[in-house]
């Protein structure tokens, strides 16, 4: 059963989404009189914040350029969790009108899975007034959440609110060795974002009829068909997205037939026999 092919970009979705949230934050420099003497937008990037400590370790050519490097914010995914508390009923299923190469069609998936993602977020400076300017642009929208519009389902045009929760806040300044070494103050916020994870999309054509034949007594060897039950769309063109719109009056055409006879109908011939 596992082993059919589905990518929906679920996480990778709630990724973009988390980044996008911060990658518009300014820093101010001021002068000695107090006007602000320049702007920066404080760079953004997913990566571990171990990597960005050792480059300013190890790489002595970052100190010469001290506002291309620090401050920055990085992000990236600490944890994965099921989320009991918001489980939907796996056996209803999303449906969804689409327009496909062969006419008509309707696409169908099962309620998807909620999980929580648990991301890093870390704030590094090597002053503490530039580190206080970032935070003080991200604490006051977490309350202590945030919610985000996301696309979930680009194949069932599903869009939802997610929010993400705000957990904790850690401080530390990293300083190590001789007077000459870099220094770096790091803020690191821990973040869940809940958002839903969905499964394969299948789709099908459009029924256009349907037919039941009725028997007297199924208990016997040969039934007899008692009577034919059919209904077909009213209007006959019309489409599965044509019951979004509020235009005209839709309904079906409903036929009984009865029989005396012992046929019964061959589905793969079409006729009764």
């Amino acid at each position: 059963m596992i082993g059919q092919y589905f990518y929906n970009e679920s996480t990778r979705n709630i990724v973009v989404g988390f980044g996008t949230i911060f990658n518009n934050i300014q820093l101010a420099k001021k002068d000695n009189t107090g006007n602000i003497a320049q702007t920066m937008k404080v760079p953004l990037a997913y990566g571990p914040k171990a990597k960005w400590l050792a480059r300013l370790r190890e790489d002595p050519s970052l100190n010469k350029k001290v506002a291309v490097t620090l401050p920055r914010i990085g992000f990236e995914i600490s944890g994965l969790s099921y989320d009991p508390n918001r489980k939907l009923n796996k056996s209803i299923k999303v449906k969804k009108a689409a327009n496909g190469t062969d006419g008509e069609s309707i696409k169908s998936g099962f309620m998807p899975v909620p999980y929580n993602v648990d991301f890093e977020l870390f704030i590094m400076s090597k002053n503490s007034d530039d580190a206080l300017q970032i935070v003080e642009q991200i604490l006051p929208y977490f309350q202590p959440e945030y919610t985000i519009t996301l696309k979930e389902s680009a194949e069932l045009d599903i869009i939802r609110d997610v929010p993400i929760v705000l957990n904790d806040i850690s401080y530390e300044d990293d300083y190590e060795g001789d007077f000459a070494s870099r220094r770096a103050i790091i803020y690191t916020l821990n973040f869940t974002a809940k958002y839903y994870m969905y499964g394969p999309v299948t789709s099908q054509g459009v029924i256009r009829s349907v037919q039941v034949d009725q028997y007297t007594d199924l208990q016997v060897a040969a039934p007899k068909r008692e009577q034919r039950y059919s209904a077909t769309p009213k209007p006959a063109d019309v489409a599965p997205s044509d019951w979004d719109t509020d235009d005209g009056d839709f309904g079906f055409n409903e036929t009984s037939s009865f029989f005396t006879d012992a046929k019964n109908y061959n589905p793969t011939t079409g006729q009764d026999e």
